[in-house]
Order: C-alpha cells, then sequence, then structure tokens
C-alpha cells in the first residue's frame, strides 16, 4: 500500500491575467510535514484552496489515498478528512470557542451539543498543548489563541491531511514555537501537514520534506537536510538575497514623537497601557519587543488617535487629541496596523483607490473634493507604486480582497510611505511577506530613517527587532520595563525583560 495520502497531479487554475497554478504536481506522504515555500503571490494558497475545495481546478486531478476525488466544496473536503486553517480566521467574534466549534461540525456527520463539545475541547486542549478556555469568547482572544481554535476544530473533526497556510504570520516566537510542538503531536497521532509559508528557518525546523513554488510552478521538492536557507531563498526568488542587512550608525536629531504617562484600555475594558511614557527622535527606530498581548497594539492605536487615552501625545512639540486621526495625517504621520484586511485595507475597493485613501489630506489634487477620487490622475502614480513595491497584480482595477496576504500588506506600505511622512508607525511590517520582500521592506524603512523619518516598530520577531531598531524597549504588562541595546549579545536581558524580569538601572 502507497505510503502517499494525498496526491495533486497537473493542477492549472487561472484568475483574470494571471496563471496562479501552472500544471502543478505535488504528494504528501502519510504522517509527514511537507513544507510548500513561495514568494507571495506564487500560487502556494491558490493550489490548497484548491485542495479544501474553495475552488476547482480548470485542469487536473486530485487523488485521496489512490483513489480520486472530486472535491467540490469544503464541506466535501472535510468529509474525506482535508481540514485547513487560512491566514484569515473563519470564526464568529461573539461566540465562545465551544461554539464555534459545535457551529463548524453543523450539517456534518457529527453534530453533538455544545456541552459536549465543551468537554471534549478540554481533552483535546490537553493532550495536544493548546491552552484555551471553551467558554473565552472568540473577541477576548490574542491572534495566537484564536489560531489554537481553529487547530482544534480540525482535531474535533479528526482530519487527517491538515493544511497550515502561513500559520506563524501573526504568532510571536514563543507561539510559534509552541505551535511546532503541536504539529509533532498532530502527526504522531496519524495526522499529515502541509505547512504553507515563506519563513526558511521555520521551514527547515519542522518539515520533512520541502516543495518551492515560483510563478505558479513547482521549481523543486526536497528533503530538509538537502538545503540551506540561503539555497532556499535562491529557488524561491530566483536570486542571491541579502539574509542579514547591515546598517549605517544612526544620527537622531529632534524629537518627533513625544509620550508622556500614556494610560489606555484594551478591548475587555481593563489597561493595557500602563504609564508609558518614551520619545522616538527624527533618523532614529526605536524597537518595541513583548511577547503578544502585553499592550503593544493598544499602544501603537493610541498613539495614532484610534483609541481613548490619558496622557500626553506629541509630534514635533504638538499636543494631538485622543481620537483624532486626520490631525495625525496632516502632521505627517503614517501608520501600517497589524491587521491589513480589516483595518488598513477596503476589500472591496480596486487597488489604486487604497493606495490614495489618504491623499486628499496630503495630495489634494488627486481628488475633485474631499470626498471623491480624480480617478485620470491616479492611475499614473498607481501604477508607479505597483512597480516600485513589487505589488504583483493583473490590474489596478482589482479588488484589494483578491490579493495575496503579502501583496496586500506591499499595497499598504506603498500607501503610507509615498507619504513622505516625519513619522512612521509600523506595526508587524513584514507580516506575512516573503524572504525577497521582507529585504526590500528592511532596506525602505531604514532609508527612511537615513533620510530623518522617526520610525516606532511594533514586531514580535526579535530578528527584526535587532535588523531595524536603534534602541529596544521592552513592553510587559502594558509598561515599559527596560531599554536594551539591538543585538543578539543582549538576547538574554531582552528574553528576561519579556518575561517580567524589570531591567536594574546601573
Amino acid at each position: 500500500m502507497s505510503d502517499i495520502v494525498l496526491k495533486l497531479s497537473g493542477i492549472v487554475k487561472s484568475f483574470p491575467g494571471v496563471l496562479a497554478n501552472d500544471h502543478v504536481n505535488f504528494t504528501l506522504k502519510k504522517g509527514e510535514v511537507h513544507a510548500l515555500l513561495g514568494e507571495n503571490g506564487a500560487g502556494k494558497t491558490t493550489l490548497m484552496n484548491i485542495t479544501f475545495g474553495i475552488y476547482r481546478q480548470d485542469e487536473g486531478e486530485i487523488y485521496i489515498n489512490g483513489e480520486r476525488a472530486e472535491i467540490t466544496s469544503p464541506h466535501r473536503a472535510m468529509e474525506y478528512g482535508i481540514g485547513m486553517i487560512q491566514q484569515h480566521f473563519s470564526l464568529v467574534p461573539s461566540f465562545s470557542v465551544a461554539e464555534n466549534i459545535a457551529l463548524g461540525l453543523k450539517g456534518s456527520k457529527i453534530s453533538p451539543k455544545v456541552d459536549l463539545v465543551r468537554k471534549k475541547v478540554k481533552d483535546l486542549a490537553e493532550r495536544f498543548g493548546l491552552n484555551v478556555n471553551p467558554d473565552s469568547r472568540i473577541w477576548q482572544l490574542s491572534a495566537g489563541e484564536q489560531q489554537r481554535v481553529e487547530i482544534l476544530k480540525l482535531l474535533y473533526m479528526n482530519a487527517q491531511i491538515m493544511i497550515l497556510d502561513e500559520p506563524t504570520a501573526i504568532l510571536t516566537p514563543q507561539e510559534a514555537t509552541n505551535l511546532f510542538k503541536t504539529i509533532k503531536e498532530m502527526v504522531k497521532y496519524g495526522a499529515s501537514v502541509i505547512f504553507i509559508s515563506h519563513k526558511l528557518k521555520e521551514v527547515l525546523e519542522v518539515s520533512d520534506r520541502i516543495t518551492v513554488m515560483r510563478h505558479g510552478k513547482v521549481i523543486d521538492t526536497l528533503k530538509k537536510d538537502e538545503v540551506s536557507e540561503r539555497i532556499l531563498a535562491k529557488k524561491m526568488v530566483g536570486r542571491d538575497v541579502v539574509l542579514k542587512i547591515l546598517k549605517k550608525p544612526s544620527a537622531p536629531k529632534k524629537v518627533e514623537l513625544e509620550v508622556k504617562d500614556l494610560w489606555s484600555r484594551g478591548d475587555k475594558g481593563i489597561y493595557a497601557v500602563r504609564g508609558v511614557s518614551l520619545e522616538v527622535k527624527s533618523g532614529e527606530i526605536l524597537g518595541i519587543a513583548g511577547v503578544a498581548g502585553n499592550g503593544q497594539r493598544e499602544l501603537a492605536e493610541s498613539i495614532y488617535g484610534l483609541r481613548k487615552y490619558t496622557g500626553e501625545v506629541k509630534i514635533e512639540g504638538e499636543t494631538m487629541r485622543p481620537l483624532s486621526v486626520v490631525s495625525r495625517m496632516k502632521s505627517g504621520v503614517a501608520y501600517i496596523p497589524q491587521d491589513r484586511k480589516e483595518v488598513a485595507l477596503c476589500g472591496g475597493l480596486p487597488i489604486y483607490y487604497n493606495l490614495f485613501l489618504k491623499k486628499p489630506f496630503r495630495v489634494p489634487e488627486f481628488y475633485l473634493n474631499p470626498y471623491l477620487f480624480n480617478s485620470s490622475r491616479l492611475k499614473r502614480p498607481s501604477e508607479q507604486l505597483v512597480n516600485e513595491y513589487l505589488i504583483s497584480t493583473s490590474s489596478l482595477n482589482l479588488e484589494v480582497k483578491y490579493l495575496s496576504g503579502g501583496n496586500m500588506q506591499k499595497v499598504v506600505l506603498a500607501r503610507e510611505l509615498s507619504l513622505n511622512p516625519k513619522l512612521i508607525i509600523a506595526v508587524h511590517p513584514t507580516r506575512g511577506l516573503d524572504v525577497g520582500a521582507i529585504e526590500f521592506v528592511y532596506k525602505i524603512l531604514l532609508k527612511a530613517r537615513d533620510n530623518g523619518t522617526a520610525i516606532l516598530l511594533v514586531a514580535g520577531d526579535l530578528e527584526e527587532i535587532f535588523t531595524l531598531s536603534d534602541r529596544v524597549a521592552v513592553l510587559y504588562e502594558g509598561e515599559i520595563i527596560g531599554y536594551s541595546k539591538p543585538d543578539e549579545s543582549h538576547l538574554e536581558e531582552i528574553g528576561l525583560m519579556m518575561a517580567g524580569v524589570r531591567k536594574v538601572k546601573k
């Protein structure tokens, strides 16, 4: 009996102007973790959306355990034992964990009551190390906890083929490590996992085999002990990639951002930011490190005027009012939020609209009036930004919701950085980007710093903090408990502060 549980043969899928999958062949063996690696827009997610029944292939065949399968919908895929966790979760925020899992089972062969779901969820959470309260409401959970709920849904349905699409894009390093442990446990219990990613270290850590895609085609399939990060990066991008970015020493000048005794409540009504004071000067990057859920998002949203606060926020010496985003934009503040889909973009609007949503406050000639686009004037500068920021799209008129996650992020970056801001508030700016795009974003942010822009960087990835920052502040339970130099020799010190050990002043 063959050990191949899934075989994709000659898969072709086209969208208007784009050949997303070009005669792709792919196999998944029983009990293995098979990584699917590639740039943004390489066709990885499209291929897995076909496997899960979200799309139908134009050509090609799918085999499950050696038998041809007609996968016409996600429901049909689940009947074949295939489950998928997508980049953007499909959970009902007002429902509890147990209710969401029960809802996911509705219409399937399993339709248990919520009380039975709650009990089994507790058992599964303990067995696989997925710490989540079955009675918590989804809106109360961090992104990492919500992902655990999605994994529990698959485990509850006893999915034998699990597709994880960019599962670590929203996780801290600690959460990613816990996820890898869970994946190994799932494989031990008989599951086979497809791990879609562009993070080379993670792919090498968790996978058994690696398939690299580029421009809709499979470039190669290799065992992980046959490759290195550099080899994989070159296969992904088609050129040598600089994995370590060298930066010039910073030359900070005047204070651009000053925050004094800032207090702000989180969504649960309790204080998430507790008396934070900091300053960022023009020509420097201040990195905010910390485990997710320690007030990073609330701090960034408060400074940008999206959240109520007490205390003081000054831009170039001018005091900003709470809940006044327009005043920030007029003062030259750019904002890259952590949730590009829900906060940063209007999915139903075309790309060129999204690229210029903030221009009426900075470049009025692009508008007939403050509320109406002058479309004829937007196309040429939009083309320039699409080319400059390497946004992969068939048309400027394409609704932005049809872009890959990475290309959505590039649209946000292009819009914000093209405003020539004095201050950039960047929250996870490379989340969902491939190695080539990350290299590009790092260079752009460092160029902005060198040209005198002040940058407040919030990132869960310490490697990113070390690469970009000139100073590092560690946030724990809403407080800055210490500063450190941004290099790996201070990794232990920063790790202790992230765990709540306050730095002793010398």
